[in-house]
């Protein structure tokens, strides 16, 4: 009685870790209408002399308390749940240890690419899910209470999840973390409940990515080129959805352009986790890509590469010197 007693305990560890594991990371951030309305945002020139408008997630967290305090409750409603945040104020101090990164990148095809801060957060968080957040505080006479606008958005792909908006009850609470608990509190379970299918969804079919490959001018092939592989003539570009259709989940991905030097798979699916040297590891677009290039760096392709990443889920691969 008791070996099976035994047994069942660790037969239910295990499934409650494995439910665990399961658990998408998500991380909220305010939204981009958010940073705008109250100033919060900063300018940048991008590779073609434009200038462009990005938030500043630095300045917002020194220069709003409210901000904050609604992030930390929201962070805590969801950790109540069993979905515990990657905190936002903490990845930007992590990131500005690594502030010598430069800005600018420049990929082996000529062109420039600049990472906005947010794509910038999600490639340093790893997170799945992205929970966008906008809201206001408004008064009624000596009432207060939270206008609201909440999104999960896919990191990956940016697709919006699910959404939930609304107002909160007039309230004589003086916190700014009471007054948001009050406005969702009762939009929480079904807006946790669609995070979780999708991330499910994810789990069984695959994350969905972008993955395009380039030539330069002087490589030694180009994707109309006929090459031996496994015993057949076929096209180079045959290879290339060959390799996609071996290596995606459920053979899932989607061919949208394509010319002498160029492919792009859009719809990609991808495991999210794979086992290496005997541990199951999480898989995220850059390593997906690595295994392609790696692929064709090898015979009888034998063709040089560098990865270009225009964000959390999309890579460049550039074939040639």
């Amino acid at each position: 009685m008791k070996k099976i007693l035994l047994s069942a305990i660790m037969l239910f560890s295990a499934a409650a870790l494995h439910a665990q594991a399961r658990k998408p990371i998500i991380m909220v951030v305010p939204s981009d209408i958010y940073c705008t309305r109250a100033g919060y945002v900063t300018t940048y020139q991008d590779g073609n002399g434009e200038t462009r408008t990005v938030s500043d997630y630095d300045k917002a967290f020194i220069s709003d308390e409210n901000l904050r305090l609604a992030i930390s409750e929201l962070s805590r409603i969801m950790a109540d749940r069993g979905f515990p945040l990657k905190d936002l104020e903490q990845t930007l101090k992590s990131m500005d240890n690594q502030r010598a990164e430069a800005d600018l990148f420049t990929g082996n095809a000529g062109g420039s690419v600049i990472l906005s801060p947010l794509d910038r957060i999600k490639m340093t968080a790893k997170a799945d899910i992205i929970m966008d957040l906008d809201f206001s505080i408004k008064t009624r006479g000596p009432q207060r209470y939270i206008s609201f606008n909440l999104r999960g958005v896919d990191a990956y792909t940016n697709k919006v999840i699910t959404s939930v908006s609304g107002d909160g009850r007039p309230s004589t609470a003086v916190s700014t973390g009471l007054l948001i608990e009050e406005a969702v509190l009762n939009y929480m379970d079904s807006f946790n409940a669609a995070l979780q299918a999708h991330f499910d969804d994810m789990f069984a079919n695959g994350r969905e990515v972008t993955i395009s490959i380039r030539m330069t001018d002087n490589c030694p092939i180009t994707m109309n080129d006929e090459v031996e592989f496994l015993g057949e003539t076929v096209l180079f570009s045959d290879v290339l959805d060959y390799w996609m259709d071996e290596n995606t989940v459920n053979h899932r991905f989607s061919r949208v352009a394509g010319g002498d030097n160029f492919v792009d798979y859009e719809q990609v699916r991808i495991p999210l986790y794979k086992t290496v040297l005997g541990k199951e590891r999480a898989i995220d677009t850059r390593s997906f890509a690595m295994d392609l290039a790696r692929f064709l760096s090898k015979e009888p392709f034998n063709l040089p590469y560098k990865l270009n990443e225009r964000g959390l889920g999309n890579v460049w691969i550039v074939l040639g010197d």
